[in-house]
């Protein structure tokens, strides 16, 4: 495996030992503020506070709990900041744990929230009490069709409901553009799209600084999900793996990303996760080629997971199912796999 250089040896450790980071100040202007996130195996998120001439602005913001919000709150005093001098939340994707605080904090400052009009448009099906039910009845239209056991169709279907409550539901005030330049004084801030974990999802780039805030889009150690799912793009693994070449262009020094630990070889570690799907797609290729047909869910419980399937908790059955249908999509595009729809649809070689 491809190891990266920490930036911050304190930061490995933490995350390597479970522990929780400190507050950092990563150079002068730019803090490293860990969000604690509940009961799931990340632990925290990393909010970045970039200082500016009359307050500050935050990359990322974590889940809408009293401890989050919290702990933000310390992490800026720690920096010299309260909660009323953040001027910007320029949020990297929808996902609660980026999004969920991102209503609060604003509603406390006044701060405009940035997101990409891709996952802006998403917000009122994902997050309304009103639209959801119809979110989970098209989730459970995709599982049926993927093959899933009709005795856990319906668990798996809202098996993500339950994190909707982290979230303040907050219409962004700013739409942000691939390559837009953010305007924020003292720093040369720019956007890069970057679809696949989410549609919307945003990096930024400080070409001065030489800095990539690459919010779940480039982690550390782990990849992050790219996963057909209702909301998705209909082939998100090609528009990953086409973003992941965007930002490996890039010349920068230090890579700060929203889980883990902060790093500095940005190219190595691109080549690192596309050399990862590859070698997944063609584990997907020989597990079709080896069946009379088969569903995606079939598919992926034959595939190397990081420990046994029984194991895997039935919300992470879920992901590591639209995961593998990512994949299969990306092969039938490229007329390596064909597939026969149904209930289930069933999966052949081209």
């Amino acid at each position: 495996m491809t190891m990266v250089t920490p930036a911050s040896e304190a930061q490995r450790e933490a995350w390597r030992s479970g522990g929780f980071p400190e507050v950092e100040r990563v150079r002068p202007g730019l803090w490293s503020i860990p969000v604690p996130l509940p009961a799931i195996p990340l632990r925290y998120v990393l909010v970045y506070a970039l200082e500016l001439p009359d307050g500050v602005a935050i990359v990322d913001a974590g889940w809408n709990t009293e401890e989050a919000y919290g702990a933000l709150a310390a992490g800026l005093k720690i920096a010299g900041y309260e909660m009323t001098d953040v001027k910007a939340v320029l949020v990297t994707h929808i996902h609660p744990d980026h999004y969920g605080l991102a209503g609060r904090i604003r509603e406390v400052s006044g701060a405009w929230i940035g997101l990409h009009p891709a996952d802006s448009r998403l917000l009122r099906d994902r997050y309304d009490d009103d639209a959801v039910d119809a979110l989970v009845a098209q989730e459970r239209t995709l599982l049926v069709r993927s093959g899933v056991p009709r005795e856990t169709l319906d668990e798996l279907a809202g098996a993500s409901m339950m994190i909707r409550h982290y979230v303040t539901m907050a219409k962004p005030d700013r739409l942000i553009e691939d390559g837009d330049r953010l305007g924020l004084p003292g720093w040369d801030l720019r956007a890069i799209w970057t679809p696949g974990h989410s549609p919307g999802h945003l990096c930024f780039v400080e070409p001065e600084r030489r800095l990539l805030f690459s919010g779940d889009h480039v982690l550390a150690k782990i990849t992050p999900i790219v996963a057909v799912h209702p909301q998705s793009a209909p082939n998100p693994l090609a528009d990953y793996l086409d973003a992941l070449a965007a930002v490996r262009k890039f010349d920068v020094d230090e890579v700060l990303p929203a889980h883990e630990y902060r790093f500095l070889e940005l190219a190595e570690r691109v080549d690192h996760v596309m050399a990862h799907h590859e070698e997944r797609l063609a584990e997907i290729e020989t597990a079709v080629r080896a069946a009379d047909g088969i569903t995606c869910w079939d598919t992926a419980t034959r595939l190397t997971w990081s420990r046994p399937w029984e194991t895997i908790p039935s919300f992470m059955r879920r992901a590591a199912n639209n995961e593998t249908l990512a994949h299969l999509v990306w092969l039938e595009a490229r007329d390596r796999l064909r597939r026969i729809p149904g209930e289930p649809d069933l999966w052949y070689p081209a």
